[in-house]
């Protein structure tokens, strides 16, 4: 039975078990870890050791995780994927449950190399991916059925690189934008308030589920008002996880996807307000756009409240990972800290949040010489902009 559906809750140092002994062979098997893989063959249990702690902050570290030290249900899944090598397995495309793993990624990456555009390198087996492996199977005269078994595994092998650079997806992603036009009206923007529901998220006397859907709520309004649409993942009492909101957001069809949070820490010195997009330092591969996106956003942020810049980061989480175009997640400022608190506790604060966000959606699609400097602009010149233009 896998960890997914065998185990109730994360592990973390100090427990002990066979879940535990699982982690630290698949942890050995990467290299990060001495024994793990004899206690497993033995069937013993095993401690959840400050080594094993060192070993699975690496690897989250590696793979963009967060770094905390705790086994959970992404971190397992990243240690699944981790484990296939290309050749271990026969890759096609189920619509319903992608094929994921470190063999999907180099598949992609030699794709890419060969001249045939996969898309990003995401280690998903998407539809972009069969396709370009169709059009590889095509062009070397084998069955272009869009399987991955012994006889493309053998024709990949035998090929080397042809092209050398070049993001054809970065690329596209660019060119998406350019085409949109530089106003909002038409646009659909995926608005995703974390948690909700039973999940309550950070907090303490604020709750970090309901303070976001709020703020989420008024860059809807915000958002409607400059000729976009905006839809909600979530409402006020129910919550899904993040492959469901990636899901929901691929299926509507969205042009941008905005996550909003807000962070905690045992240190309450921590504070400030940071932003993310899909990276992959290890691969080599980022949203262009989604990069481009966060620092907008960042920068109206910082230039319109007084939370510290903390900037952007690449990460590989799965809302950030899953999503077919750029979508970014901010973290706004620390629950855990009384100032950031003081802040976020303050409708007014929350308005001015909001209109930072808007202003940088709008930035996004304008062009260099109509932009303007952040922090300036505002949301009425936005309304009229968009019906101006």
């Amino acid at each position: 039975m896998s960890f997914e559906r065998s185990v109730q809750r994360p592990y973390r140092r100090g427990d002990a078990g066979p879940a535990v002994a699982e982690i630290r062979a698949k942890l050995a098997r990467l290299g990060l870890l001495e024994g793990g893989a004899d206690q497993l063959a033995d069937g013993g249990s095993a401690y959840f050791d400050a080594e094993t702690d060192r070993a699975v902050r690496t690897f989250q570290q590696q793979r963009g995780l967060t770094v905390d030290g705790v086994v959970g249900v992404t971190t397992y899944r990243t240690l699944d994927e981790a484990r296939w090598r290309i050749g271990d397995r026969i890759l096609f495309f189920v619509p319903a449950r992608l094929q994921a793993g470190d063999d999907v990624a180099t598949l992609q990456q030699r794709l890419l190399d060969m001249g045939f555009d996969c898309g990003r390198v995401d280690g998903l087996f998407g539809t972009e991916t069969q396709l370009a492996l169709r059009e590889f199977q095509r062009n070397v005269g084998i069955p272009a059925d869009g399987t991955c078994g012994p006889t493309t595994f053998k024709a990949l092998s035998q090929l080397s690189r042809t092209v050398v650079g070049g993001r054809p997806h970065a690329m596209r992603e660019s060119e998406a934008i350019n085409r949109a036009g530089p106003t909002l009206s038409g646009k659909l923007v995926i608005l995703d308030p974390g948690h909700g529901g039973g999940d309550a998220g950070h907090g303490h006397t604020l709750n970090e589920g309901a303070l976001v859907h709020d703020l989420a709520s008024r860059i809807e309004g915000r958002l409607t008002a400059t000729g976009s649409s905006a839809f909600l993942t979530r409402g006020t009492e129910n919550s899904l996880d993040e492959i469901d909101r990636a899901n929901f957001a691929n299926a509507a069809g969205a042009d941008l996807v905005i996550s909003l949070h807000v962070d905690a820490h045992t240190n309450p010195e921590a504070a400030g307000c940071a932003t993310f997009y899909y990276g992959n330092d290890r691969l080599g591969h980022h949203s262009v756009v989604g990069a481009h996106f966060a620092d907008l956003v960042q920068r109206e942020v910082c230039a319109r409240t007084d939370l510290r810049d903390c900037r952007s980061h690449p990460k590989t989480w799965d809302l950030l990972r899953r999503t077919r175009m750029p979508a970014v997640r901010i973290e706004l400022g620390y629950l855990t800290n009384p100032g950031d608190a003081a802040r976020l506790s303050d409708p007014a604060f929350r308005d001015t949040l909001a209109e930072a966000v808007v202003a940088a959606v709008q930035r996004l699609y304008l062009p260099p010489g109509e932009d303007a400097d952040t922090g300036l602009l505002r949301i009425p010149a936005l309304g009229s902009a968009s019906g101006a233009r």
